[in-house]
């Protein structure tokens, strides 16, 4: 399961606005290799399910994810935060062992 913050729904319900999207348009969480700590994290609007994705529902925002994705996501809540310090969308995820200081990247 991955859960979003109320700020990160606010915000994605914005962006589809702002970007007029259709309401079919929904966020695609992946995980690709990469970064300063070996894996990134892929976010992107996206309007067809494919077979190996599971999708979740939290907050009025879809979210697909890939099967070997989920493995690394299990548990993480994409949060948002537009404040002094803050960098757009984060990931909190249980699973990393390290993250990268600018909180794009992981290892497990």
């Amino acid at each position: 399961m991955i859960e979003v913050s109320d700020a990160a729904a606010k915000r994605i319900i914005e962006l589809r606005e702002q970007e007029n999207r259709a309401e079919d348009q929904n966020v695609r969480v992946s995980v690709k290799g990469g970064g300063c700590s070996g894996l990134m994290y892929d976010l992107a609007f996206d309007a067809e399910i494919k077979d190996t994705d599971d999708v979740f529902e939290d907050k009025g925002v879809k979210i697909f994810v890939d099967k070997k994705s989920l493995l690394y996501l299990v548990g993480t809540t994409l949060d948002f935060s537009d404040g002094l310090n803050g960098k757009g969308f984060q990931f909190v995820n249980p699973n990393a062992s390290r993250t990268c200081g600018c909180g794009e990247s992981f290892s497990i």
